[in-house]
């Protein structure tokens, strides 16, 4: 049985030696989860982030905790082509994850979204291509490249959208649409690491990411949705909705995709040049209503709700087609949306001093503690996580009365 409580420690390349990663956007959620992994199994460990991002200070913090003397954290930024080229040098695999994430971000401010998400992706090839260490490539797209999806009927169901005609989700060839400048520039990074593997030759791959959810994600309201769902609930928290709550996504934990990955560095030869759609899949769905309803239910208590218009960019319904990475990678998801849940959920419970306000220290032992003295904790495994229903009952209370008014 594996251990999750930090990250997973699966084997990363299967048979093969450590050596070296460097992982832009290291110090955010899905980067910090990598490096932990990648230190585990041995690996020498290069951040590189620019530490924009909420949290990523205090994921900084944790992995110092780590103590490893194989762990390189470097305060740069993707768009300085000279200090990402020197960090690259000698790099087996690059795991780009640095991006400007938000739709909302994007559409008020598209230079910068443009210059982060597209300049920094074509910095991050073109590093890759010239610094002569031929490293494979691993790029963190978005499911935002199949745009709205809006030509085909979306019926109502409950408290969720339902696309009747993909029941298995949407495959790769699956036409591209950009909108929002968001998915522009994502869209338009997700092409050139297709395009550099047939040109270049480079070892590339695609993952085109539905919504990616676990431990060490600090979830605001326009980027990371499950989480800030989670911490604003725990934490007493409003939450507002944009359009009626019940757009659905196919929702992935953090360990089941950093297997995703590992499966790609461990078969590069039969997946370089591909894009692979990863996310939990048709049978790893929910909507924004039930996910509220599951986390009021979890804690027996209303969670104060407001509704507003529909934001731009917004699909009703995306779920993702995974047969592609199935069959290619052998790799399907092993974490239900109840479990993922519910560790999340404890991992936020056991660490509430990390969404506070009030400062941290280190404590003598090494560990991080908030002002009011709370230890920072690793969080549960899945397999230590009671069981839940995975049926989503009726609305509750507060749900109720919006369901009616926007119907």
């Amino acid at each position: 049985m594996r251990d999750i409580t930090d990250g997973g420690k699966e084997p990363v390349g299967k048979g093969a030696a450590p050596g070296r990663i460097l992982i832009t956007g290291g110090s955010g959620f899905i980067g910090s989860n990598l490096a932990s992994r990648y230190l585990a199994t041995g690996w020498e460990v290069v951040v590189y982030d620019n530490f924009s991002r909420p949290g990523s200070e205090k994921n900084r913090l944790w992995l110092e905790g780590h103590r490893d003397r194989r762990l390189s954290i470097l305060r740069e930024d993707v768009r300085d082509f000279k200090a990402l080229k020197r960090a690259m040098e000698g790099a087996d695999v690059v795991a780009h994850l640095a991006a400007q994430v938000a739709v909302t971000t994007s559409v008020l401010d598209p230079m910068e979204d443009f210059s982060v998400n597209a300049q920094g992706g074509i910095n991050v090839l073109e590093a890759a291509r010239t610094c002569g260490a031929d490293p494979i490539v691993l790029y963190a797209s978005t499911n935002k490249v199949y745009g709205a999806m809006d030509g085909y009927p979306v019926r109502e169901a409950g408290l969720r959208h339902e696309l009747p005609d993909f029941p298995e989700g949407i495959p790769e060839d699956y036409p591209i649409d950009l909108h929002s400048p968001y998915g522009c520039s994502k869209g338009s990074t997700d092409l050139y690491m297709l395009d550099y593997a047939r040109i270049y030759g480079l070892r590339t791959v695609v993952f085109r990411q539905s919504c990616i959810y676990g431990r060490r994600q600090f979830g605001v309201e326009d980027q990371g949705w499950v989480a800030h769902f989670a911490i604003a609930t725990l934490l007493g928290r409003p939450i507002t909705i944009y359009g009626d709550g019940r757009q659905v996504r196919d929702v992935l934990f953090i360990d089941d995709l950093l297997d995703v990955y590992d499966r790609a560095v461990e078969r590069i030869e039969a997946c370089r040049g591909q894009a692979y759609n990863v996310g939990g899949g048709s049978q790893n769905v929910s909507s924004l209503l039930e996910l509220i309803y599951r986390l009021e239910s979890r804690q027996d208590k209303a969670i104060s709700l407001s509704f507003r218009d529909w934001r731009p960019g917004d699909q009703k319904v995306y779920v993702s087609d995974i047969r592609k990475a199935q069959t290619d990678l052998g790799w399907s998801p092993k974490t239900s949306v109840a479990d993922g849940v519910e560790v999340l959920c404890q991992w936020v419970e056991a660490n509430r001093g990390l969404f506070a306000d009030d400062g941290r220290r280190r404590s003598d032992d090494g560990r991080w503690t908030s002002d009011d003295g709370q230890i920072e904790h690793p969080g549960v495994e899945v397999s230590a996580v009671q069981r839940q229903s995975s049926t989503v009952g009726e609305p509750s209370c507060v749900v109720q009365p919006e369901l009616e008014r926007l119907k």
